[in-house]
C-alpha cells in the first residue's frame, strides 16, 4: 500500500447534528477517502473522484464538509498542521486540496 496523500488524526466527524466520533480519522491514499473511528472501523469511504470537499466561509478555520456517497459529514480537525514550533495552513484547507489533487481537479 503506498504512503496515504493525507493523514488527519484526532478528527470530530459529524454527520447533521449528531456526532459519529470525536476522535477519528480522515485519511487519503491510493485515491480513495476513508472516515475511520478512533478505533479504527470504517464510517464511509468512497473514490475522492465522488467526493465533494469544502470549505464554506461561514465556518471556523478548523472545519470542512465532505459528501461522501451522498452524505453530508462535517469535519473538525485540528486548526494546525502538527509539525512541532511550526503551524501550517489550516488543516481543513489542506484536506479540501489533498481531496481536489488526489481527483485531478488541480488545487
Amino acid at each position: 500500500m503506498a504512503e496515504p496523500e493525507f493523514t488527519a488524526t484526532g478528527v470530530r466527524i459529524g454527520k447533521r447534528l449528531r456526532s459519529l466520533t470525536r476522535a477519528g480519522q480522515v485519511r487519503i491514499s491510493d485515491g480513495r477517502l476513508q472516515l475511520l473511528t478512533s478505533y479504527g472501523s470504517e464510517i464511509d469511504s468512497a473514490p475522492v473522484q465522488a467526493v465533494r470537499a469544502s470549505k464554506p466561509w461561514f465556518v471556523p478555520d478548523d472545519r470542512a464538509l465532505a459528501d461522501v456517497n451522498g452524505t453530508r459529514y462535517l469535519l473538525t480537525m485540528g486548526a494546525h498542521d502538527p509539525a512541532p514550533g511550526r503551524p501550517g495552513p489550516p488543516a481543513a484547507r489542506r484536506f479540501v486540496e489533498a481531496v481536489r489533487r488526489a481527483a485531478g481537479r488541480g488545487g
